[in-house]
């Protein structure tokens, strides 16, 4: 999946979201304390921003799928529109995440990149476009690959988990005397539950806190999302004053493009939903940072949990120990087509690796498991990140008991 072309055209041109009065914006001053998670209250998705389900069929598809898009507004920096993303499935569980490109402006225009190397017109290729418009009753239509198609929005059941969108954003300049200074910006887009069951909406909020923090134990404290925001965003600044002063801005009006390119520093996070069904929830936590240099690094970690509990789901909690040895062969046999090799053709022939490693950033959904190399893992930078998919079938007997599936999950793909 080229995710090094997502980060470009989606991520390198976000902006930032409105904020709430209560969240900060554009501000350099260092934050004053926030109250702790437990003493956090329900809130709306940012201004311009939404969380939305939609259901219809795809062009020469005769089963529906599900849309999870998340829209956030980005009018602090360059203007530039909306940030779009999410991602789409059908009854066999395989999520195809979607990303914003060039276009999506208007209010009701929304344009996505499907960059899955098996929905290409050739193997390793990129997925079709999807041209969206809202309309009144708040569908979505247009064309997905130039072919007509139509969604219309799904509400989540009464009393079933939904989410809001938080978005928090701030820039500093590192030479504030200058109009056209390089600027450090930090984006922060996140999910926050709502509704469901008041324990597993505050686990399910601390575990989203815990992998936004980069907590791959699990055993930091929870943080309220503006504290999180207000950390993060310190120790980002705090190295972008460091590297700034060790710059001196040149004298020759030809070198301060270049000056200024190597000075605009990003770091950005979003979170989006993979799948979700009854008990079982998989999301998408996105990242890109630039500190100079060709080009940022970008990676996404998922991350499962069980709706019954809030409990975040690891590779451990998912696999049984003699998983590690069926899965290499598996994982290979999949890989291959989505990156142009033949059956059987020797792996090192697209990718870095003789034999396929058993990554633990893996996500559940009830049509199986995802496996998520992130650049330079497998592949290099320009294939992007490389996404396998294992249908339920081939990994049910690998799996521990009790996992929230639901009943008769995956036969259909048998």
């Amino acid at each position: 999946m080229k995710y090094a072309a997502y980060a470009l055209a989606g991520l390198l041109s976000l902006a930032a979201c409105n904020t709430p009065v209560s969240q900060t914006t554009t501000t350099t001053t260092p934050p004053a304390p926030t109250p702790p998670l437990a003493a956090e209250v329900p809130v709306a998705s940012s201004p311009g921003s939404s969380y939305g389900l939609f259901r219809g069929q795809l062009p020469g598809q005769a089963d529906s799928v599900m849309l999870h898009l998340i829209t956030a507004r980005q009018p602090h920096y360059d203007n530039r529109g909306l940030t779009i993303l999410g991602s789409y499935y059908g009854p066999d569980g395989h999520p195809y995440p979607l990303g914003s490109g060039a276009g999506s402006s208007p209010a009701d225009s929304i344009v996505l990149h499907d960059y899955t190397p098996e929905h290409g017109p050739t193997p390793g290729g990129e997925g079709p476009i999807w041209r969206l418009r809202r309309q009144a009753d708040g569908s979505l239509a247009g064309t997905v690959g130039g072919r007509a198609t139509r969604l219309r929005p799904v509400a989540a059941p009464a009393g079933s988990l939904s989410f809001v969108v938080r978005c928090f954003a701030d820039s500093l300049a590192a030479l504030p005397q200058q109009a056209r200074s390089p600027q450090a910006r930090f984006f922060l887009q996140a999910l926050e539950p709502v509704g469901g069951p008041a324990a597993v909406r505050q686990a399910l909020q601390a575990g989203i806190g815990r992998e936004l923090r980069g907590d791959t134990l699990g055993t930091l404290p929870p943080l309220a999302l503006p504290a999180l925001f207000a950390q993060q965003r310190a120790a980002f600044f705090n190295d972008y004053r460091a590297d700034a002063a060790d710059v001196k801005a040149p004298t020759d009006t030809a070198d301060l493009g270049s000056f200024r390119a190597s000075l605009n520093y990003e770091q950005q996070a979003q979170t989006y939903v993979l799948y979700q069904q009854q008990s079982l929830l998989s999301l998408a936590f996105f990242s890109y940072v630039y500190t100079g240099g060709a080009h940022g690094s970008n990676g996404t970690t998922a991350a499962s949990y069980d709706l019954r509990t809030g409990r975040r789901l690891r590779y451990a909690n998912i696999f049984r120990p003699e998983a590690a040895r069926q899965l290499p062969a598996l994982l290979a046999q999949a890989v291959r087509p989505l990156v142009g090799l033949a059956p059987g053709a020797p792996l090192e022939e697209r990718l870095f690796v003789k034999k396929m490693p058993v990554t633990h950033n893996v996500f559940l959904t009830a049509g199986g498991v995802g496996f998520i190399y992130q650049p330079y893992e497998i592949a290099s930078y320009a294939q992007g990140e490389v996404w396998v998919f294992l249908p339920l079938r081939q990994v049910r007997a690998l799996l521990r008991e009790g996992l929230p599936l639901p009943a008769g999950a995956g036969m259909a793909a048998r």
